[in-house]
C-alpha cells in the first residue's frame, strides 16, 4: 500500500513541480501575514484576540495572541496521548478530540472514530480534561452561542448539549440526527464530517459528505434539525468541496476545493486544494480566496472566520502532506482582500 501511495504521489507531482519552484510563503500578498511558524487547525476566540491551534496531529494544544504573537501552552499541565482537534466552547472552555492511547508504530488508529474521544478542558487550566464518554470521527461542530455540539461517528451524525454538574462537564440529551443513508444522491452512503452550526440559525447544521470514485468527491450540505431537510450546496459538480469555517452572517462558508484543477483526476485532484468562499444559497457560487496551489507543491486549508467577519485564519502545507497537517497559521484580512481581489 505504501509503495502504491508513493507511486501515486510521483505521478501527481512529477510533471507539475517544474511549473514553479517558488514557495507561496516567499511572496505573500499584503493582506496575508504569518502568525506562527508551526501548527494547524486554527479556531478563533469569541473576542477575536486569540487563536487556538494544534501543534501537530497527536500533539499539544496552544493558544496564540493575535496582536503580540505570544504563544501559550494549553495542555502541558497534564499527561496525554495527543489531540487532533481543539475548539472553543460558548463559555470559553475547550472541546478536545483525542485518543486515550497512542501507538507511534501505528499512529493513524488514534485518529479514527473507534479510538478518538471528546473531552472538555476547563479554561482555568487547573485540571486534566473531562471525558464526555463518546467517540468522534474527525472534527466536531461547536455552537458559538450555546453549549451545543454535533459530531459524526461511523456514518451517523449526533447532536448533544454540554452541561455542568458540580462543576464537571457532561453530555446530555444527545441523540442521532441522521445517517448518510438518508442523504440524497449522489452522496447517499458516503462518509460524513460535521463542521458548523449556522450562527444565525442554530437549527441549521453544516457538514460535508465525501465518497464517489476513489473517495475523491466531497459535497457541502446543511441539515435543518426542525424541518429534517437537507440542502446540497455543491450540487454534484464532481469536485472536492470540503466545508470549513462559516461567515458570521450565515450567508457564506469557506470550503477547501480543487475547482481550479478540474482536469486533474484521482490522487492529483485530491491533493491540490485552496480555500474558496461559497454562497449558502440556491446558486452555491464560489470565489477563490487563496492561490497557494498555483504552485502545485503547496496548498492552503482549514480556514476559519473571526466572529466579526474581518479576518480568516488558515494554514499552509505541502500538497502531499496528510489531510489536516499544517506548517503554520496565517491571517488573511478579508476587507483588504475584497478591495484587491479584482486586481490579481
Amino acid at each position: 500500500m505504501k509503495k502504491l501511495f508513493a507511486l501515486l504521489l510521483l505521478f501527481c507531482f512529477g510533471n507539475l513541480s517544474a511549473q514553479s519552484d517558488r514557495s507561496p510563503m516567499e511572496d505573500l500578498p499584503d493582506y496575508i501575514s504569518q502568525l506562527t511558524q508551526f501548527g494547524q487547525r486554527a479556531d478563533w476566540s469569541h473576542d477575536g484576540e486569540r487563536i487556538l491551534f494544534i501543534e501537530k496531529t497527536f500533539g499539544d494544544v496552544f493558544e496564540v495572541e493575535v496582536a503580540t504573537g505570544k504563544i501559550i501552552p494549553m495542555t502541558h499541565h497534564f499527561f496525554h496521548e495527543g489531540f487532533v482537534r481543539a475548539l472553543y466552547l460558548a463559555n470559553g472552555d475547550i472541546l478536545l478530540s483525542g485518543a486515550k492511547n497512542f501507538n507511534s508504530e501505528d499512529p493513524w488508529k488514534s485518529r479514527d472514530a473507534r479510538n478518538t474521544e471528546l473531552w472538555v478542558l476547563k479554561k482555568d487550566l487547573k485540571s486534566a480534561p473531562f471525558a464526555l464518554g463518546v467517540h468522534c470521527k474527525e472534527g466536531p461542530a461547536v455552537s458559538r452561542s450555546k453549549m451545543n455540539i454535533a459530531w459524526a461517528l461511523g456514518t451517523t451524525i449526533y447532536q448533544g448539549e454540554i452541561d455542568y454538574e458540580n462543576g464537571k462537564p457532561k453530555l446530555k440529551n444527545w441523540k442521532p440526527l441522521f445517517t448518510s443513508g438518508d442523504l440524497p444522491s449522489p452522496a447517499k452512503g458516503w462518509d460524513l464530517e460535521t463542521q458548523n452550526f449556522n450562527p444565525k440559525n442554530e437549527k441549521e447544521l453544516f457538514f460535508y459528505a465525501f465518497g464517489g470514485q476513489f473517495g475523491f468527491q466531497a459535497e457541502v450540505f446543511s441539515y435543518n434539525t426542525e424541518e429534517k431537510k437537507f440542502v446540497n450546496f455543491s450540487k454534484s459538480k464532481g469536485t472536492y468541496d470540503e466545508a470549513e469555517g462559516i461567515f458570521p452572517d450565515g450567508l457564506s462558508m469557506l470550503i477547501e476545493s480543487n475547482r481550479h484543477r478540474v482536469n486533474y483526476k484521482g490522487m492529483k485532484e485530491f491533493l491540490t486544494l485552496d480555500l474558496y468562499k461559497m454562497k449558502l444559497d440556491e446558486t452555491g457560487d464560489v470565489e477563490r480566496i487563496t492561490f497557494f496551489n498555483d504552485n502545485p507543491e503547496y496548498k492552503a486549508s482549514n480556514g476559519v472566520v473571526s466572529d466579526d467577519g474581518r479576518y480568516m485564519a488558515f494554514q499552509y502545507a505541502h500538497a502531499e502532506d496528510p489531510a489536516g497537517k499544517g506548517r503554520g497559521i496565517l491571517i488573511l484580512d478579508l476587507q483588504k482582500w475584497e478591495k484587491k481581489k479584482g486586481k490579481r
